[in-house]
């Protein structure tokens, strides 16, 4: 098994600066990485203000916050990732980019350095074919928001070894994190249950049965979800939800997992959810109002 040290992540948005957050808070070094460094600071900020939260709700003390932080450093070339004891990729929901990335990574890697993908849907096996060690590499699928919630997806390659699965059982937990194993298909476990009913309760509003509100205080109240689908939907991102949906339909060939055409239309109109201000709620104004 690696001793991990030091952990690389490619990607400084939502889902990568959770999980730096994490990880440095664990006492790992981190070298976080993006396309730009304005990318990087946005990171950066995005970490330090998720840490100051934690402070005033008392989960963590300052000295804590100040120790992670110093614990993260830019890494505006990717070249500077491949020196981590392992470097995961959390970027957008995208098999081609996905691969772009690693296939930019192998020329820089130690001889020892593990590869994760934080996808959400995407085959580990494929994924894991573009680069030099297939052996070596694992999904490690944290949920969102990472510095909340318990969860971490350990996804297996058919080529990934023991000693790779044994480490990052071990790296995740020592996050503080429950793991739990999926097989490599389509959208692993956690997906493959949440995203269709997402999907199902966008036909149900596509088809008239209830409004934006209607669904989702029936499934809040009715079902005890902390959360409705489609508010759900907004938070994950209406593309991904769609990325998602396109890999279970295609993976699995099955109509039930066919999107939404309403789902279509969101995505192609940039209504994407929170990050883009309107999806099946208007977030532009102080309270959040349905769409549709």
């Amino acid at each position: 098994m690696v001793d991990i040290k030091s952990v690389g992540v490619i990607g400084a948005g939502q889902m990568g600066a959770g999980i730096a957050h994490v990880v440095a808070l664990a006492g790992y070094d981190v070298l976080l990485h993006d396309l730009s460094k304005e990318r990087i600071d946005a990171g950066v900020a995005l970490i330090e203000k998720n840490l100051a939260r934690q402070v005033g709700r008392g989960i963590i003390d300052d000295a804590a916050m100040k120790s992670a932080l110093a614990r993260i450093k830019p890494a505006e070339d990717v070249a500077a990732v491949g020196g981590a004891d392992i470097a995961i990729e959390a970027a957008t929901e995208n098999e081609e980019i996905k691969k772009s990335i690693f296939r930019s990574l192998v020329p820089h890697l130690g001889p020892d350095t593990l590869l994760a993908s934080n996808t959400s849907s995407i085959s580990i096996t494929r994924l894991a074919s573009v680069t030099d060690r297939p052996e070596r590499f694992i999904g490690l699928h944290f949920m969102n928001p990472v510095p909340i919630m318990k969860l971490v997806e350990i996804i297996r390659g058919i080529a990934t070894d023991v000693p790779t699965y044994e480490t990052a059982v071990a790296f995740a937990q020592s996050l503080g994190k429950t793991t739990s194993n999926a097989e490599d298909f389509p959208a692993f476990i956690v997906n493959r249950v949440l995203v269709p009913m997402i999907n199902e309760a966008i036909y149900t509003l596509y088809e008239g049965v209830g409004t934006v509100d209607a669904i989702d205080t029936a499934m809040k109240l009715g079902a005890n979800h902390p959360m409705g689908p489609l508010e759900l939907g907004d938070f994950i991102g209406l593309d991904t939800v769609l990325s998602i949906m396109n890999v279970l339909y295609e993976g699995l060939a099955d109509s039930k997992y066919r999107p939404c055409p309403l789902l279509v239309k969101y995505v192609e109109a940039g209504w994407l959810g929170r990050k883009s201000g309107r999806g099946f709620y208007d977030y532009r104004g102080e309270t959040p109002v349905p769409t549709r």
